[in-house]
């Protein structure tokens, strides 16, 4: 990537649309080798542009889902304790094993398995996605600020892991809770919003190539109007704008009107409340 427009451009071509903030920001985290940190509301695209990192970049993406409880063992590695036992037996039916040497053994490569921190280091260049950081506890947050300010992890039985690349990480967040200032710190930081009209409607044009253009903007133009109320419980984000232009589309739906938007709601609303609120304002709001 040679600079922000580049980046924007490689982005394009997966049918991703950035805007120049943050193309720019991208392009510092990966000339600087820093990791980029991602907060919005749900459905802003944040996973989104990890993917289509990789995908423009032609490399690998390792996910790593966060989630409460989430430890380092989780993250790093594992050992294959099945194929260990089965290599022990073999040791014991082959004759004299010294014991020494068979617990040796047990900690050899072809018994290693890579979790997604430890597989990013190996297989760089490539995108690591911590995804939904903000879910992970204190100490998980720790742990990631060490490996992100050395691309290094210590196996005591295996030894030192050293990416010979820094892989492009890519950490996301709903802001659930407040991360911590020393993990903000090693990261460039970036807001991503939901879209304005025009350019969610280039969106939907560029990854539903499928849907008119027309019922491409009715649907963001309801979808715009769901943004601005403050009664639903979980406002549309832009994969549920594409979820719903294209059951629309599948429905063979040319023109939105009040019965295919009713029957479609499920596509864009999942909360009961919020399907039963907007279902008494639809005729209202396509009648704009």
């Amino acid at each position: 990537m040679d600079s922000a427009a580049d980046v924007a451009a490689r982005l394009g071509a997966t049918g991703y649309l950035s805007d120049d903030e943050l193309a720019t920001v991208v392009f510092l985290a990966a000339r600087m080798q820093r990791p980029l940190l991602l907060e919005g509301e749900p459905g802003t695209g944040k996973t989104a542009l990890a993917e289509a990192l990789a995908q423009s970049l032609e490399v690998p993406l390792v996910r790593l889902q966060c989630y409460e409880g989430i430890d380092a063992s989780q993250a790093l590695y594992d050992w294959d304790f099945p194929r260990q036992i089965l290599h022990l037996r073999a040791l014991e039916a082959g004759g004299e094993v010294d014991p020494d040497e068979a617990e040796k053994s047990l900690y050899d490569e072809r018994f290693l398995l890579a979790r997604p921190v430890l597989a990013a280091l190996r297989q760089a260049p490539a995108v690591l996605l911590v995804d939904e950081v903000d879910r992970a506890d204190d100490e998980f947050e720790a742990f990631l600020l060490e490996v992100l300010s050395t691309w290094q992890v210590t196996i005591p039985e295996f030894g030192t892991v050293t990416a010979p690349e820094p892989p492009l990480v890519v950490l996301t967040s709903n802001r659930t809770r407040e991360l911590h200032d020393a993990l903000k710190r090693r990261c460039l930081y970036h807001w991503i919003d939901h879209p304005g009209l025009e350019r969610e409607v280039e969106i939907v044009r560029s990854r539903a190539p499928e849907v008119s253009d027309a019922l491409a903007r009715q649907v963001v133009e309801v979808v715009q109007q769901l943004r601005q109320r403050d009664d639903l419980l979980k406002p549309p984000g832009v994969a549920e704008t594409l979820d719903w232009a294209r059951a629309l589309t599948y429905l063979g739906t040319a023109d939105l009107d009040l019965a295919s938007a009713a029957m479609t709601l499920g596509a864009l609303l999942k909360y009961r409340e919020d399907a039963d609120r907007v279902r008494a304002a639809l005729d209202r709001m396509l009648s704009r």
